[in-house]
């Protein structure tokens, strides 16, 4: 209801990506805001601002030929100033991050 009276909110620990008319225009930070709809302005979507943990298990093989599997866990998280690259050049985060598998 709010994106149609022009207005929403950006909930704590998350920002918005807001678009004119398909194009990048700004970040909107957590609150209130204003976002007049008939002048093409729509929001693109939400990035969390969270701590988020992967756990990334690799298979990988020792000098003496043994195979082992190493169970690594990565916390990460977008930061709000990077959050134009984040939301864009980034298309799968977490498989990003993950090994192929063998």
């Amino acid at each position: 209801m709010g994106q149609a009276l022009g207005c929403i909110q950006v909930d704590q620990s998350k920002v918005a990506i807001k678009e004119n008319f398909g194009k990048f225009n700004d970040v909107l930070e957590p609150g209130f805001h204003c976002m007049p709809w008939c002048i093409g302005s729509q929001v693109a979507g939400y990035l969390t601002l969270r701590v988020q943990q992967l756990d990334v298990r690799c298979q990988t093989k020792t000098k003496d030929n043994v195979f082992v599997i190493a169970v690594a866990s990565v916390q990460y998280r977008a930061l709000a100033d990077k959050a134009e690259d984040a939301f864009y050049k980034l298309s799968n985060t977490r498989e990003q991050m993950n090994c192929p598998s063998s």
